[in-house]
């Protein structure tokens, strides 16, 4: 009886934990990101459409990392600031282990979020433009994804200041797109599209190089993360 009570205990706490959290970390406007995020998969679905475009696995990943940037954006770049601007960072500091109780929960709930979304944008995909693997494409474009949204939580512990993490992100992103060209058919090209592979390359070679795409993508992720919570450890820099 008293197992179930504290089952149950746990549960809503849970709960609370994570309704607030959502709440901190998205904000009043986290909507117009989605709604931003929206307008420009329609716009591009729209006019490829017009264009005659080949609607396959290749168009439809490359058509959803914008959204899927667009909807981690916010809450990576400007999560720190509304714990600024909410008064709740010193309160936050209190908390023992406060990078493992409280920001590494946001983040697992952001990431989570932003892939069931993609997931959602997949299957709009599978019945307005083409049948595609939902799970396997969902799964793909979430690599460059988490990769720029940990970058941008990495800037945002940095920088402490969410406009000016925008800036810097939104530089380097055109950056990384003006380069993307020549590093078309390696390892270390962020927007690697694994469905489409480029003219006269064998297809054991480009499983290959997506392979440790992946791998390089991964570990970037993991080492931006694990920096930034570094980072969120030293209280005197952020109060």
């Amino acid at each position: 009886m008293e197992s179930s009570i504290s089952i149950a205990n746990i549960w809503i706490l849970f709960r609370k934990m994570v309704k607030y959290n959502m709440k901190v970390i998205f904000g009043n406007r986290f909507i117009w990101f989605v709604l931003a995020a929206l307008a420009f998969y329609f716009f591009i679905a729209i006019t490829s459409i017009y264009d005659n475009n080949a609607m396959d696995d290749g168009f439809i990943y490359g058509l959803q990392i914008m959204p899927g940037l667009l909807l981690i954006f916010y809450p990576m770049t400007f999560g720190i600031q509304n714990d600024l601007d909410a008064g709740i960072l010193e309160i936050l500091f209190g908390i023992p282990d406060y990078r493992y109780k409280v920001w590494l929960v946001r983040l697992i709930l952001i990431f989570v979020l932003v892939f069931l979304m993609m997931i959602g944008l997949t299957v709009m995909s599978y019945f307005l433009l083409a049948p595609v693997n939902i799970f396997e494409l969902s799964f793909q474009v979430m690599f460059p994804i988490y990769f720029l949204g940990s970058m941008a939580f990495l800037f945002s512990t940095v920088i402490k200041n969410g406009n000016g993490t925008a800036v810097v992100m939104v530089i380097i992103g055109v950056l990384l797109l003006i380069i993307s060209g020549a590093l078309e058919r390696t390892m270390w090209n962020i927007f690697l599209n694994p469905f489409n592979i480029p003219n006269r390359l064998n297809e054991m070679v480009w499983q290959e190089i997506t392979m440790k795409n992946r791998i390089f993508l991964s570990v970037g992720s993991l080492l931006f993360v694990l920096y930034g919570l570094f980072n969120l450890q030293k209280r005197e820099k952020f109060i």
